[in-house]
């Protein structure tokens, strides 16, 4: 466990960190500032990439109204039913499909699901891909790699 830890990249701690945030949102009306503020007192925040962190979690937090409209389309079952790690991390992701074509989409579906797996329940990484591969289509429809 030790040894997987310390194998994270800052970006995969940014990403979880921003899981993090966006969960702390649901659960609380805690203004978003301070809870980003909370997330960079972490001991291990250090080893995140900060510019990521805010990017990512802001910009779910700030457009979740879109983006959950966009999630909505493509879900089996009642909205009510997404726990909130799951729904933050779809958050997340939709964000960085839609606002960062810089990151292949695949390595954001695959962060997406690690981070699901540290946080998630047994089987919602397996939701969350259904449901990314789906955002895909719709987010980047002109991507040469989906061909």
């Amino acid at each position: 466990m030790t040894e997987r830890k310390t194998s994270k990249t800052p970006r995969r701690r940014s990403r979880e960190f921003a899981v993090q945030a966006l969960y702390q949102a649901a659960l609380n009306k805690t203004p978003a500032p301070e809870i980003a503020n909370n997330i960079r007192e972490h001991g291990d925040f250090k080893n995140a990439d900060a510019e990521l962190f805010t990017q990512l979690f802001f910009g779910a937090y700030n457009n979740q109204r879109e983006y959950m409209h966009m999630i909505r389309l493509h879900l089996d079952r009642d909205e009510n039913t997404i726990n909130p790690v799951e729904r933050a991390v779809l958050l997340m992701a939709t964000h960085e499909l839609k606002e960062m074509p810089q990151t292949p989409y695949p390595v954001i579906i695959n962060e997406a699901i690690e981070v699901t797996k540290t946080f998630g329940g047994n089987e919602s990484h397996k939701f969350i891909n259904g449901i990314l591969d789906k955002l895909v289509a719709e987010l980047r429809p002109d991507d040469p790699k989906r061909k």
